[in-house]
């Protein structure tokens, strides 16, 4: 008999809900993916660099030309310079990034903390290393670090925090004030930190997304990992970045080298010569899903469901208490998909400890506009 690893783990709710959708031909606002293409420079230059023989392994560490195109992104972003060698690692997703941060530095009986609701792939990749999770809630309603809740569960075991901004999946942001009262918090002790930031460029209302890789004191201890997928539209790519100190990144590589080795070959050479071509992509993301967003709020505004507009990421949190109080958000979310045609996510999927209270289920805004009107039409009709 086999004794699984991860005995707790199943089907991930994402899996599950775009499955449900498929077969009840649902609108899929769960999973969180856009029902849009790419940018078809972007698209071009994949069969340009497939066709020119660019299909053996990369560099371990990824092509130099991206991990170059990366440093100048992250120097007009933040006007931080990061040494495109040593510091950037491109990695098959955002996902293996979190997996060998993780790996490169939790032993047996470390702990790391991490905010519910937190993403899902966090805590098994914490098990498979012999670490386990420490859970601190953030607020109900905005979703915020909790200090006192976080200092409490500070112990001389605790060997990482992992943080998440813009956050999935309540859009919420860190500050920076946040970030310097982190690094005043743990100064005096030897914890890594990984900031997942795949979102960093869909932060809205002309606010400035405060990246670790901005934060001298902080990043000097962190992985942080983005997302070429988020990014540019192609999810399905799978590809993305970590950045971290040269001392990090060599202990990262150590691992990635054995999980995967290197990314896609012919996709790495398309997204360098995007990003070289076409740097404004970057600057213009936040208005484009702004957009989206504000278009789906105000078809929403005649429905039952209560909401504040996301301040981040292309998810969209809806109440639904004034509709069907009497379900939890999983079986809300099931009757959303199998009853008026909307596949949602619950909220609670992200909890160690669900509030009991809560009724508030995730809805995915990269969408055509033919989508999202549609979805709301369905929505504003229950």
């Amino acid at each position: 008999m086999i004794s699984s690893k991860l005995p707790n783990v199943g089907t991930t709710i994402f899996t599950t809900m775009s499955q449900l959708a498929a077969q009840t031909g649902a609108l899929n606002l769960s999973q969180g993916f856009p029902d849009f293409n790419g940018p078809q420079a972007l698209l071009d230059a994949v069969g340009r660099h497939v066709s020119a023989g660019h299909n053996q392994y990369s560099p371990m560490t990824g092509l130099s030309s991206l991990r170059e195109q990366v440093a100048s992104k992250i120097l007009r972003s933040y006007g931080v310079s990061v040494d495109a060698d040593n510091e950037i690692t491109i990695t098959p997703g955002a996902t293996e990034a979190i997996f060998c941060a993780i790996h490169a530095v939790i032993r047996a009986g470390d702990e790391v903390i991490v905010f519910d609701p937190s993403y899902d792939s966090y805590e098994p990749s914490v098990e498979l290393a012999g670490g386990r999770c420490v859970h601190v809630q953030l607020t109900d309603g905005e979703f915020a670090i909790d200090w006192q809740k976080l200092t409490d569960a500070l112990s001389p075991r605790t060997r990482m925090i992992i943080i998440n901004s813009p956050h999935n999946p309540s859009g919420a942001l860190i500050t920076r004030d946040d970030l310097d009262k982190l690094a005043l918090l743990i100064a005096d002790r030897d914890i890594y930190l990984i900031s997942d930031e795949v979102y960093e460029h869909l932060v809205f209302d002309g606010v400035k997304h405060a990246s670790v890789l901005a934060h001298e004191t902080l990043y000097q201890r962190a992985f942080v990992v983005s997302s070429f997928g988020k990014t540019y539209h192609v999810t399905g790519w799978k590809t993305g970045y970590v950045v971290a100190p040269p001392a990090l990144s060599a202990e990262l590589r150590k691992v990635h080298q054995y999980v995967n080795f290197c990314g896609v070959t012919p996709l790495q050479w398309a997204l360098a010569d995007f990003m070289a071509a076409h740097p404004e992509h970057v600057e213009e993301l936040p208005a484009f899903y702004q957009t989206k967003r504000d278009l789906f709020c105000e078809l929403l505004a005649s429905s039952r469901f209560q909401f504040k507009p996301t301040p981040g990421t292309y998810f969209q949190l809806v109440d639904y208490s004034q509709i069907r109080p009497d379900l939890n958000d999983v079986d809300m979310s099931l009757w959303l998909t199998r009853e008026h045609g909307v596949a949602t996510i619950p909220v609670s999927v992200f909890y160690q400890q669900p509030i009991p209270e809560q009724r508030l289920v995730r809805l995915c805004f990269a969408k055509r506009e033919e989508t999202l009107r549609q979805a709301a039409e369905k929505l504003c009709a229950i």
